[in-house]
């Protein structure tokens, strides 16, 4: 446990999330706790794998012009990730939630949703085109932070990232951001066609990827048919 002005602010299967002031700066620490149910040894190995690709994916994302949180600090030996706060944000997933409301007018509701599919495909298309794999595409795991007239997506939660030119798995990536998005916004029917569209844009191999997205949504069909 984090001590000082850290506060616990959320827990998830693998981490938790303190939020505090470290050098001064609004900071959020990400704390991979042990897992009393495997082997120390395995554990601790693990544990540092995950750091190290977490902190590298986020590291090659910001060479390559996508916006993540800043590193301030990898502590291995106490398991932790001390990283930028993004201030004034808001996730993608209550963004698009705050849109859809039935009170927002259609013809502004659009440009925005449009607005933030481009975001989300030329982001996507940069990192899969850098080989980098996030793992956990959610609308939970993107943030929208306000710069004057416009909104710029943030990358979160790198936790089950890594680095790979397999276009399957950027495939399987796509299709786990397609299933969140019919899940978790349903009435958005376009989004994710929008996002594709500027994905293939952004990303000179985006053929073959789209052709492994395929064989991935074939596959889970599949599965539901077969149940």
């Amino acid at each position: 446990m984090l001590g000082g002005d850290f506060q616990l602010i959320k827990q998830g299967a693998e981490a938790k999330i303190y939020k505090g002031l470290y050098i001064g700066k609004s900071t959020l620490v990400k704390e991979r706790f042990k897992k009393s149910y495997r082997h120390v040894e395995l554990d601790e190995h693990l544990t540092k794998e995950r750091i190290r690709a977490e902190t590298r994916s986020i590291m090659k994302c910001k060479v390559a012009g996508i916006s993540t949180p800043a590193l301030y600090l990898v502590d291995i030996v106490r398991r932790c990730i001390y990283m930028e706060y993004i201030e004034n944000s808001i996730t993608v997933k209550d963004y698009i939630a705050s849109l859809t409301d039935e009170n927002s007018e259609e013809k502004s509701t659009k440009k925005k949703l449009d607005h933030v599919a481009q975001e989300i495909g030329k982001t996507l298309g940069k990192m899969h085109a850098n080989n980098i794999i996030h793992g956990d595409l959610t609308t939970s795991n993107m943030l929208l932070v306000d710069k004057g007239d416009v909104k710029v997506l943030v990358m979160i939660d790198f936790g089950l990232s890594h680095g790979d030119a397999s276009a399957m798995n950027k495939g399987v990536d796509l299709y786990v951001l397609e299933r969140a998005i019919l899940s978790t916004h349903a009435n958005v029917e376009s989004l994710f066609p929008a996002i594709i569209k500027f994905y293939i844009k952004a990303n000179k191999d985006s053929a073959e990827v789209m052709k492994k997205l395929e064989e991935v949504r074939a596959r889970g069909r599949k599965r539901t048919m077969v149940g």
